[in-house]
Order: C-alpha cells, then structure tokens, then sequence
C-alpha cells in the first residue's frame, strides 16, 4: 500500500485546480524548500523532492488524467512517473519554469556547472490594415515597423574595435550578484553590467557603447485567410537582438480590418441586410445578392416577412485555426413606399376592399379641400 501523500495535497491545491495554480504553487514551494535555502536540512530536500513529483505529474495532462483515475498507481508504471533520484534531476527537469538558464534561473542563480542566462531580445510589433475581401481570401502584405540591429562596427559588443572592456566591480565579472534575506540567498543579473561581466571603458564611436542602432525594417507578411479584426500574425525572430547574445525577440503584426459599407461580420459569419418590395415579399421573386465572391441569386419565397432571415451556408469567412467555412446570412426587410402613382394607389385599395381592411380615406388636393371649407357658407346663403 502507498504511503505517498496525495498529490493535490502536497502543493496545497483542490483537484480543480488550473495549470497556472499548480505552477505557482509549485514555484512557492521550490523556494521555500529549495536546498540553498536550507543547507544540510534533510527534511528540505525530501519536500523539495516531493513538491517537483508532484509537479511533474500534475503539470502534464495525460499523467494528470491517469492520477485522478487510479492515483499514484496510475502513474508509476506505463511510461508514467518514476521519481526524482536527486535533487540535480529536478534542476534539469524544471530549471525553465523560473526563468530558464542556470539552476531556477535568476531566483537561485545559474550556478551548478551551467553558463550565465541569456536574455532573449525584446518583441516590436506593427500594424497592417486590411479590407474585409483581403481578410477573407488571405494576402500577402509589406510592413513596416522600427528595430534595433547590432552596430556593424563594433558588432554589438558596444566597445570600440580591439578593445574588450574592463571586468564589471559590481559584480567581480561573474554578471550576477546574490543578495540575501534572512536564510534566502536571491541571485541576479548585475544591474551594473547586465549579466556580461564587462562594462565598456572605450565605447563604440558608430553606437556609442549602445552595441545596437535604430533601423527602419520593411518585411513581407503573409496574412492567413480569415483573420478578424484584433488578430496578431508573430514573425519570429524578426524583433530586437539579445543584448548578450541569446536569441532576438518577436515582431507582432497587429489586424486591422476596415469596415464594409455592406456585410457585417460575427466570427467567421458574414451578415447583410437585403431590401425587398412588399409585392417581392408577398409574390416571391428571385433577387440579387451581394456576396464576397461577387453577386449571386436568392430565391425569397411568397409570403416572406420582414426581418426573416435566409441563410447560405458556407459562404462566409474561413476560420484561421482550422475550423469550418462561417455561413452568409441574409436578413429581409420589406420596404414600403412612401409616395404612389394612382394606379397603384387604386389597385391597392381594391385589395383592401377585397380584405375587408379599413384603410385611410384618398388623399385630397389642395384645390378640393378648399372646396369642402367653401360649400358650407354658399349653401347658407342659398337657404336665405
């Protein structure tokens, strides 16, 4: 029988817990229990031990899933977990969850026989509008954005050429400095040197020791069909260059799509009013249509109603993560005229009689209503 405490237990979490708690949880408890911390505390190291297999199987979906049907069991065995041997083992395991680089990244240093963390480059972005027809089909668009590229001079040491720079005071050239709290030692990067270990004493004359210089970049960016309005395209590896040699950063290409004087859009549906006569809508007729591909013909069918809707399937948008084609909905509006011809008006009165409607009287002209105001005073006048 398993003496193991359960898992959920162990980082303190319910068994709903989402995967960003069992990362925090877990990091909480890292340091907390974390060798350094508690050098030659036995007891540590076993919770320390115990928090990253816990971790290790409820940070993964599928051993996850295997656990909370037949617990610690379910992930013994079968490819599942087997436990951590020693504590170096978690460091190799779970060193990018604080940051990557060295032992727990910049929280416990980058010690333990590993190189100094290198900072990936900042991330730029841009904007690209777009109509609503390039959205849907897919295109391919330059841009425009401003980045920092390594000085070609100095090749983004910052120092002049032949000169390598003095050993950083702050930091004795090793690029990160520890400070402690209590029993918590804390190690990170120089402020002074930023983690290089040199400081520059003879700086660039192109870049003045900034080892970078701003630059104006045109790139083309394909736009996958489908994009909405809000969306970003990323370009890897198109942002700024790492200050100490890691890898560059991101450009994040912005959506704008503009609005169409016709279609409305929902996701991946398109929507657009179509006004019809009420003899259209009463009768039925076959109408054009707008449509993204160019017009085409809907079938209204007698007896249609205002506001009724028809719906084309699969002639709306494609969605750009893989899902189905939107649909195309046509929304009727019966328009009802505001001025008649008198053929019309007398046809449409007919009707009414045929309905048994009560309708408003003809309208009269001017020259009849001054009529009807002057017989009552002649017909005084002929009874005198």
């Amino acid at each position: 029988m398993s003496t193991k405490r359960d898992y959920y237990e162990v980082l303190g979490i319910i068994r709903e817990a989402s995967d960003r708690e069992i990362s925090v949880a877990y990091r909480q408890l890292a340091i907390k229990f974390h060798p350094d911390s508690n050098p030659g505390d036995e007891e540590a190291t076993l919770l320390f031990k115990e928090a990253a297999e816990a971790y290790e199987v409820l940070s993964d979906g599928e051993k996850r899933s295997r656990y909370d049907r037949y617990g610690h069991a379910g992930v013994q065995n079968s490819g599942g977990h087997a436990g951590f041997d020693n504590v170096e083992d978690i460091f190799d395991a779970f060193g990018d969850l604080f940051g990557g680089g060295g032992v727990f990244g910049d929280i416990f240093g980058g010690g333990r026989g590993r190189g100094a963390r290198r900072h990936r480059g900042n991330d730029v972005k841009c904007e690209v509008a777009l109509t609503l027809n390039e959205a849907a089909q897919g295109v391919t668009k330059k841009v425009h954005f401003g980045r920092h590229e390594a000085c070609e001079s100095c090749r983004g040491s910052g120092s002049k050429p032949g000169a390598s720079g003095e050993t950083c005071r702050r930091c004795n050239g090793h690029g990160q400095v520890v400070q402690s709290a209590g029993i918590l030692r804390v190690q990170t990067t120089c402020p002074t040197c930023h983690g290089a270990g040199k400081v520059i004493s003879d700086p660039c004359d192109f870049c003045h020791g900034a080892g970078a210089l701003a630059n104006q970049v045109e790139l083309e960016v394909a736009i996958p069909a489908g994009v909405d309005d809000g969306m970003r395209v990323r370009l890897s590896g198109e942002g700024e260059p790492s200050r100490d040699g890691g890898p560059p950063g991101d450009c994040y290409c912005l959506i704008r799509v503009k609005p169409h004087p016709l279609f409305k859009r929902d996701g991946s549906h398109l929507f657009v009013e179509l006004p019809i006569a009420y003899t259209q809508a009463v009768l039925g007729a076959d109408i054009e249509i707008p449509t993204l591909d160019g017009p085409d013909t809907l079938k209204v069918p007698a007896g249609t109603q205002s506001g009724e809707v028809f719906r084309l399937r699969q002639r709306g948008l494609s969605d750009p993560r893989g899902g189905a084609v939107g649909d195309l909905l046509v929304q009727a509006h019966v328009e009802v005229p505001k001025k008649l011809s008198e053929r019309e008006e007398e046809l449409l009165r007919e009707l009414a009689d045929l309905e048994h409607t009560n309708v408003s009287p003809r309208r009269k002209s001017f020259l009849d209503k001054l009529k009807d105001y002057l017989t009552p005073a002649e017909k005084i006048n002929s009874a005198e």
